[in-house]
Parts: structure tokens; sequence; C-alpha cells
């Protein structure tokens, strides 16, 4: 499992009803993409639950590289790139994927917390303690799903989860969930992932 997400932080005035039309209407060409375990077109907006930015920043966990890579560079990623210009695309490599205790609910509302791998710890007891961050969101009321990545360039991990409500009891950045196309969630596989 791999996980990305690139973030297009747009003007304190931009008027996000362009962002959500857009999602309305090509949202869906991505409901059966081939190597694709889930896209959650989030939406951040300043003032709004604390956010300082207004924030389009679409988060995938892909099953194949393949697939990945077939929206990168085939061709359906330079739609974004034409209307927004190229963004960063970060990249995570996947540590851990659960359902939730609401996972058949639709997802409305996700948590992203990125943190420093500290330095000098042990890197196992790291992996470890995000792998149980996940599962501990899993099992939280009104989760849909949780899973933990690292990004091993920065030493950093990423804990994404999808929420039924808008109150999840837990830390991190609130985004609206516009659209989730998820051809590949059944297939993602559960748990730790080493």
């Amino acid at each position: 499992m791999h996980a990305m997400q690139y973030e297009l932080t747009l003007p304190a005035d931009y008027d996000t009803a362009v962002v959500r039309a857009r999602v309305a209407r090509v949202g869906h060409l991505l409901d059966d993409w081939q190597g694709l375990g889930l896209k959650a077109y989030l939406l951040r907006e300043r003032g709004t639950h604390g956010s300082p930015v207004t924030q389009y920043a679409p988060f995938y966990l892909w099953d194949t590289v393949e697939g990945m890579n077939a929206f990168l560079w085939g061709g359906a990623f330079q739609g974004l790139t034409d209307d927004f210009g190229r963004p960063v695309v970060r990249q995570w490599t996947g540590l851990a994927y659960e359902e939730g205790v609401a996972a058949g609910s639709p997802a409305r509302w996700a948590l992203r917390l990125r943190r420093p791998v500290p330095e000098g710890g042990v890197l196992g007891d790291a992996a470890r303690e995000a792998v149980e961050e996940a599962g501990r969101l899993a099992r939280e009321d009104g989760a849909v799903l949780a899973a933990a990545a690292v990004d091993t360039s920065r030493w950093e991990t990423v804990h994404f989860s999808l929420w039924d409500h808008d109150t999840p009891k837990s830390d991190g950045e609130l985004f609206q969930v516009l659209h989730l196309s998820a051809p590949g969630r059944p297939a993602l596989p559960g748990g730790r992932r080493w």
C-alpha cells in the first residue's frame, strides 16, 4: 500500500464552489481505477473547523504502484495540472490499514496528522506506534477507516482517517470529503504491512 497526497492552497477568498463543481464533474472517473484502493477528494476552508487555509487536498491509498503511475503519468493527473498548476505530490509507504467501526457509513470528514519520527529513537518502535494508532483510530466511534504510512525522506509518519461525523476525538487537520472513489478498498490489506 502506498499513500499519496497533494495540496492546492487557494486564496482565502477563493470560491470553493469551483472545486466542488469540478469534483462533481470528474470525481466519478476514478470510481473504477485499476490499482486504486481509495481516493478521498478533500477540502478545507479557512476559518471553518479551525483551518488556517483554504485547500483542496485529495488523499490516495494505492494498492499497486502501477495504478499510481498510470494515474500520474497516463493523463488523469494532467487535467489537474492544466487547471491548477503542478503541485508537489507527497508519497508515503504504507504501514497499516484498518476498516473502522463505522466502515459501512459514508465518509463525510477526514483527519490527517503528520508527525516527525523522533531522532535517535528505535525506528521499529516508531513504526509500531504508528500501526497501533491506526488501530486505535479505527476503533473510535464514527471511524470509517484509518491508515498509517511513513515518508523516509522526511522521517515523517502520516495518520489518515475517514469519519461519518465532523467531531472525531483525535488530533489532526479536518477536511470535508467531497467524494470518495474506492474501487480497491476491499482489497487493501488490513493490519501491519511488514
